[in-house]
């Protein structure tokens, strides 16, 4: 079986145990990021199956009808909102996709997430970032930071990213307030932490907003223009969510006129990001990041562990965790 890994950003699966197991098989490893779909078909030609990590590639029918070779795609996580299923069913093309791995990372998945979230909300309030580079450059302190103890954070989806970030925020001794859907703002007061009055002063009144909530249809946009233009000239807003769970061109132009005053961004519309071509980017009020929420080596460990599983059940005649179980009996 020839099997090519795309989007293999840091090269991390080399170095994975899931790798040694498909010894025996010929694995090609790319890890360019672009964001151009066509470049599959130039790094999957000749290939049985791809695997590939969350959804940092979309694989579209153009795309796929010009693999005439591919017979199987493995996908980390269950999400395969990025890869036209319809059209792989058509050809033939089993894909499977599940959960993690049950490795080392699997004990709790959802908190590499929760930790980047903090990383970014005190490197932003901190000024971290500006004030290493200064200091490179020969120069001293010269800003000042805003604490935690004490300020309101507003965490929007209490599940298990959001509901990590809020029990760290309440040892930070935060004043913690979340918003959301019934089943959410229910957790969320089961552990003892309020719930805002409305949504506008969930706004309102946080310092620090932190969303949390999943992609898809029900969530796009779901973060309005309005909403922004609410909260405090210096707030913080970080998604390390999706970005499109924002309305388009919303936060752009809410950190231009100032409310909030900052936001700390991970995700981004069309991912990878390349060449900087991002307007949030060129903003002094933003620290970016390039989606790195997931991006640990436990966590890779235990997503690649249930992708190479699902790759060699299929190589077997015993596939796992099949999208579309009617490309199996078009083989």
């Amino acid at each position: 079986m020839k099997i090519a890994v795309l989007h293999d950003y840091a090269d991390v699966f080399r170095a994975t145990s899931a790798y040694q197991k498909l010894n025996g098989h010929e694995v090609v490893v790319h890890t360019d990021a672009y964001a151009d779909p066509a470049r599959v078909v130039e790094q999957a030609a000749g290939c049985d199956a791809l695997l590939l990590t969350q959804q940092r590639v979309t694989v579209t029918r153009p795309v796929i009808e010009r693999l005439p070779d591919l017979k199987f795609i493995s996908q980390t996580g269950g999400n395969v909102y990025h890869l036209d299923i319809a059209a792989c069913t058509e050809r033939g093309i089993v894909v499977s996709a599940g959960g993690h791995g049950g490795g080392r990372g699997g004990g709790n998945p959802f908190s590499t997430t929760a930790e980047l979230a903090w990383g970014l909300i005190i490197a932003s309030l901190r000024h971290i970032p500006f004030e290493v580079e200064r200091l490179k450059q020969g120069q001293w302190q010269s800003t000042a930071g805003t604490r935690l103890y004490g300020r309101t954070l507003g965490v929007y989806a209490f599940g298990h990213i959001g509901g990590a970030v809020a029990r760290v925020g309440r040892a930070f001794g935060m004043n913690v307030v979340c918003w959301g859907r019934e089943q959410s703002t229910a957790r969320a007061r089961a552990e003892g932490f309020e719930v805002a009055a409305s949504r506008a002063a969930f706004f309102g009144n946080a310092d620090v907003v932190s969303l949390h909530l999943p992609g898809g249809k029900d969530t796009r946009g779901i973060v309005t223009a309005d909403d922004l233009a609410g909260m405090k000239p210096g707030a913080l807003l970080v998604n390390t969510s999706r970005a499109p769970i924002i309305a388009e061109g919303a936060l752009v132009a809410a950190l231009q006129k100032g409310r909030p005053g900052f936001a700390a961004v991970d995700v981004y519309e069309t991912e990878p990001v390349v060449g900087a071509a991002h307007p949030l980017l060129k903003m002094n009020n933003v620290l970016c990041t390039p989606h790195l929420g997931y991006c640990e080596r436990e966590q890779y460990e235990d997503m690649y562990a249930g992708a190479v599983r699902r790759l060699l059940a299929w190589a077997a005649g015993k596939p796992l965790d099949v999208v579309n179980p009617d490309a199996v009996e078009k083989r």
